[in-house]
């Protein structure tokens, strides 16, 4: 049995009444998902829509509460923690994190970098310690598998792409990934979108048919 927490990005929606504008990630998400529903159940199913729902941004009250020991918090400093408490108990939770997210301006959108900011931080994700030297930050979590779907406008954003060194959504996501206890990644991604053209199409097919494979593997591997 597997805690899932799927985390889509976007701020579209999927709807069949929508469909020249629907989530293209959302959708190749959504296909994950029900593809490992068909094969196994799900323990626990942890779902987010941050891009129509987006937690708060931090600020000097949130920092300012983070730090201060939690027996010596106000009310109002627990409540404005709350939501951070809340968003890093799902993810230490989960033995499977599927984030679903379109490329907005060659990064994440801002909406999925603000569940991050709430979730990175110090004593619940992980530590800090001088004494490591010019390493001192050491993940707290571990074991976790996270799925990574993604789409984007232009083409040639992965290994070896023409576009490569312009992608800044992927590796931000990785290298978060850690303080998320991460240590499996698997990307399907979809290009092509403003072009929209046969190679979109196909893209999409494409991710499509990978995700349903790959839930289908997850859902054996990590059931067993």
């Amino acid at each position: 049995m597997t805690t899932l927490l799927h985390i889509d990005a976007s701020v579209r929606t999927i709807s069949p009444y929508n469909d020249n504008h629907n989530s293209i990630s959302k959708g190749i998400a959504d296909r994950f998902v029900s593809a490992w529903k068909e094969e196994k159940p799900i323990d626990e199913y942890i779902y987010r829509d941050v891009g129509l729902n987006p937690p708060a941004f931090i600020t000097q009250d949130w920092i300012s509460a983070v730090f201060t020991p939690y027996e010596k918090r106000t009310q109002q400093q627990k409540n404005i923690v709350a939501l951070s408490d809340q968003l890093i108990d799902e993810v230490t939770t989960a033995d499977l994190i599927v984030i679903s997210s379109p490329m907005y301006n060659y990064g994440m959108p801002a909406q999925l970098k603000a569940w991050f900011d709430q979730i990175v931080r110090v004593n619940k994700t992980f530590d800090f310690d001088l004494s490591r030297g010019d390493f001192p930050l050491q993940p707290l979590l571990s074991g976790k598998t996270l799925v990574i779907i993604t789409s984007s406008g232009e083409f040639g954003f992965g290994p070896g792409g023409i576009r490569e060194n312009m992608n800044h959504l992927t590796p931000h996501i990785r290298t978060l990934s850690k303080y998320l206890g991460v240590e499996t990644i698997h990307e399907i991604a979809s290009e092509y979108q403003e072009f929209g053209d046969e190679r979109h199409k196909s893209s999409v097919e494409i991710a499509k048919v990978k995700a349903e494979s790959l839930a289908l593997e997850l859902a054996e591997t990590m059931n067993d």
